[in-house]
Parts: structure tokens; C-alpha cells; sequence
């Protein structure tokens, strides 16, 4: 009946309508019907990504992100910016709805995700998105165990959130390439986070809609803040306002439904491109966590490790002494004018430095962990090759798909010349990611936690098989002693 009655208000709509100005005024009521917002477009296709459909390099790259980020929270743990956080969260304390990793405190789900974030941030370990240069997965681990744990979710619905997020994150990253106008990207990320806990939650497609733009007015954090402890606390504060989004408009709190697209609204103030098609697009089989996943097989800034990877060739073919080398040359998109031939102080400058990346590669032969090491970054061969690092005055002509590449050509004493082209980096989507490379990563960093050797098998066993998991708290538990 409730078909029936609609109809003939439609048909009696549509009486009038001729009766007063004919068929052509009929026509335009139905013809000018609004498109809907680009939040609840976008909230729409994303919420119709379901586990049955995950292509399954989509489903092992978000069980991977789980590994690289546990990785690289190990020693993360242990950086005193993240501590601070932590110490903060455990003396402020609140409802036990959630768990610290490596720690074990059951904290608010906010607190517990954020510090978790902030964990894996600290230690510039994490994963990268190959467009945006964001640490999406980040914020999808965090933010997915966290409310994965409270919620009591099955592994099958964590991955699909995962995917669901990383896609959001990367279509508004997207629309920002290039732009961002100072602004971090946690201004991208956070997204990927507010999608991911709107699907473990259930929310509807306005309420996901209203999550997003909650987060779109929310999130911030400055791009100068980079090479300080600002990244990470950016970091944590993407995945607190990712949850605090989601836990708002789940109880009906709203915002500006066109706050994407509407003049003075996100993709406006942090210079994106309105295009309608490409945000909302449905959601099929070409998913970006397929195609722009990066995880960071060696540390720092992901956008140097091409370059660094050309530079370690280089100096295999080569195999020069040291002594012999009379210059560095390096292009690409990552090298801009004159190169700085100032040496690191400290961690945070190292693994920003694209000139450090270079000379140890040089030096070692090797880009690996242990470079983010006061021993590695103070040696004195390190500052004298960096001397020679220059920028290429004659770059070889090379087609870069990505913006991550670095051609690396060493010049011997002699006048011999050795050079490497790298485009995308190890571990990326275009090459493939390999679960022994993400494995040796594993392994290589969670001795940071202090957990039991075993347990930490146990952990990557079922990260393996994260579609097995029939309860995330279960899993969760393993992550503390």
C-alpha cells in the first residue's frame, strides 16, 4: 500500500503540473533534482565494499599494513615524543575500552588509537601512499584495532574497513596532489581513518557522510612541522579525530552536508580539484591500496628510498674505494635546485635527508635499519661524501612515473662514471610487495616491543591469515605481554 500511495502523489504531482504550466514544467521538477553531496556520494560507494568482493591483493596489502605498522611501532615505542603521549593518556585514564600496544592499558578507544599512531609514526617506519606521500595505513591500524577491539569485530570486517579507508584517504589525497597549501598530510589521512571506523561501527551512509565532513573541518596540522616531532603528533592527531568523527555523528551530530565542494569548503581552503566523478567514483576490482601502497623496507622519508636504492647500485657497479670517488651526481623529481651538504645532527635531520640517504648508500654499499644509529649518522665518512653530492647539471633524459624516482651517477677519480635509475621503490605496489620482504621488516624491528619471541611469531602467524581471525580482541591481546 505504501508503493501504491506514493505513486498517485507522484501521479497527482504530475497532474498539476500540466494542468498549470504543461508537460515542460512537469518535466524540470523531476529534471532539477540536486546531485547528492560529494560526502554522501562518496560515503555511498564506499560502504558497498564488502569482504566477498576484496580483489586479493587488496586483502594481503591491508594485512600487510597490519605487520609494517606493528614494525615500525615496536621501536616507535621507545621515541620519548610518543612516550610523552602515552604517559599523558595513561595518568588522564578513563573508560577501558581499549588497549595500548606493547603496553597493554586500557585506555578510551580515542586515547588508545592515538598514542598507538603516534607509536608508529615516531619512528618514520610506516607505510606510504605512492600519490600523497601519507602514512594511511598508519591511521587504518591504529584506528581499526582500536575500535576492532572495543566492537569485537572478525578479522574479515577489519580488512574491509581497512581497504574501504585507504580508498577514501587516497581519492581526497588525490584531489589535493601537489597542493595541500602548507598543510600536512594529515589533513589526508585522517580520512582513511574516519572511513575505517564507520564501517567497523555500522554507519549509515549519512551518518558515514556526516563523519567525513566532521573530519573534513576538523583535521590540520602543518607541512613545516615535518622534521620535528609535529609529524607524529599530527599523526596521532589524525587518528583522535578520525574516532571522535565517527562517535559524534553515530549519535546524530551534523555539519554543512556540501562541506567538500561548497565555496570555502575543504577541497576550496586546501586548494583541491572539485571533481565530482573522480571522488565518488564506484568502488570496484582497481582499489588503491592495489596500485599506491608503499611500505618502507628500509627507514626514513619514503620519497628519498628510490634514490637511495639507485645510489646503493651505483655503488655496487662501481666498487670503488671511497677514496676514488670524486663526485656524486643525483636528479629526479625529489632534487630541486642546489643540494645541501650539511650533515644531520640527529635522527629526525637523517632520515629526512636525501644527502644522507645518498653518502650512506655510498658508503655501505647498503641502505638498511641500523642507519637511523647515532654510530651510523656521526661517522666522519658520512659528512665528507656528502661534500660531494651535487646535483646533476646535465640530468640523463629519464621518463619518471612516479615522483618518488633518482637517477644516482658516481664519478670515479679516472673519470669513470656509474649510473642507476630507480622509479618506484622496493616494497611498492608498481613492484610488487612481498610478504618475505614485509617479514624480514617484522622481524627486524619488534624486538623493540620486549615481547616474547614467540608471541611475536604467533602475531605475524595470524596476521598471515587475518581472515581467520573470528575475534579482533583476541588478537589484540597477543600484542602485550
Amino acid at each position: 500500500m505504501e508503493t501504491t500511495r506514493a505513486s498517485l502523489s507522484r501521479r497527482a504531482l504530475l497532474g498539476r503540473a500540466m494542468a498549470g504550466s504543461g508537460a515542460l514544467a512537469a518535466l524540470k521538477i523531476f529534471a532539477e533534482t540536486p546531485p547528492a553531496p560529494f560526502s554522501l556520494a562518496l560515503a555511498r560507494s564506499l560502504n558497498r565494499i564488502t569482504f566477498e568482493a576484496l580483489p586479493p591483493v587488496a586483502l594481503k596489502h591491508a594485512k600487510i599494513i597490519l605487520a609494517s605498522t606493528l614494525a615500525s611501532a615496536a621501536p616507535g615505542s621507545r621515541i620519548a615524543s610518543a612516550q610523552i603521549v602515552r604517559d599523558l593518556a595513561k595518568e588522564r585514564a578513563g573508560r577501558p575500552e581499549a588497549s595500548l600496544w606493547f603496553d597493554g592499558a586500557q585506555l578510551p578507544v580515542t586515547e588508545a588509537a592515538r598514542v598507538n599512531a603516534m607509536f608508529s609514526d615516531a619512528a618514520a617506519s610506516d607505510d606510504s601512499d605512492l600519490r600523497n606521500v601519507a602514512h594511511t595505513g598508519t591511521s587504518l591500524a591504529a584506528v581499526g584495532l582500536a575500535l576492532g577491539e572495543q566492537a569485537g569485530a572478525t578479522g574479515p570486517e577489519l580488512l574491509t574497513a581497512m581497504v574501504a579507508g585507504y580508498e577514501a584517504a587516497g581519492r581526497i589525497g588525490e584531489a589535493l596532489i601537489g597542493e595541500r597549501s602548507g598543510f600536512h598530510a594529515s589533513v589526508v589521512v585522517a580520512f582513511g581513518g574516519t572511513v575505517a571506523a564507520a564501517k567497523l561501527l555500522k554507519l549509515t551512509d549519512e551518518q558515514m557522510a556526516q563523519a567525513i565532513g566532521i573530519t573534513a573541518t576538523t583535521m590540520g596540522g602543518l607541512s613545516i612541522g615535518t622534521n620535528s616531532w609535529a609529524r607524529e603528533y599530527h599523526a596521532g592527531n589524525a587518528t583522535l579525530c578520525a574516532v571522535n568523527a565517527v562517535q559524534a555523528a553515530r549519535r546524530g551530530y551534523t555539519v554543512n552536508p556540501d562541506i567538500l565542494e561548497a565555496r570555502g569548503g575543504f577541497l576550496q581552503v586546501f586548494g583541491g580539484k572539485i571533481d565530482r566523478q573522480r571522488l565518488t567514483r564506484e568502488a570496484g576490482k582497481d582499489l588503491d591500496i592495489e596500485k599506491y601502497l608503499a611500505i618502507k623496507l628500509v627507514p626514513g622519508a619514503h620519497y628519498n628510498q628510490a634514490t637511495a636504492e639507485a645510489a646503493v647500485n651505483a655503488a655496487r657497479q662501481a666498487n670503488l674505494a671511497l677514496d676514488d670517488i670524486a663526485k656524486i651526481l643525483i636528479s629526479g623529481p625529489q632534487v630541486r635546485g642546489s643540494v645541501s651538504h650539511r650533515a644531520p645532527k640527529d635522527m629526525i635531520e637523517a632520515i629526512h635527508s636525501l644527502p644522507y640517504f645518498v653518502a650512506s648508500a655510498v658508503a655501505d654499499k647498503d641502505f638498511s635499519w641500523v642507519h637511523t644509529t647515532d654510530e651510523k649518522i656521526h661517522r666522519p665518512v658520512i659528512a665528507r661524501l656528502i661534500a660531494l653530492i651535487e646535483a646533476d647539471p646535465h640530468p640523463p633524459q629519464v621518463q619518471y612515473d612516479w615522483n618518488w624516482g633518482g637517477t644516482v651517477t658516481i664519478i670515479g677519480k679516472s673519470g669513470a662514471r656509474f649510473t642507476s635509475t630507480v622509479d618506484a621503490p622496493r616494497g611498492s605496489g608498481p613492484r610488487g610487495i612481498e610478504w618475505s620482504d614485509v617479514d624480514a621488516k617484522y622481524r627486524a624491528l619488534i624486538p623493540n616491543a620486549s615481547l616474547p619471541a614467540k608471541q611475536t611469531e604467533e602475531i605475524l602467524a595470524q596476521i598471515h591469515s587475518f581472515e581467520s581471525v573470528k575475534r579482533v580482541p583476541d588478537f589484540v591481546r597477543l600484542l602485550h605481554s
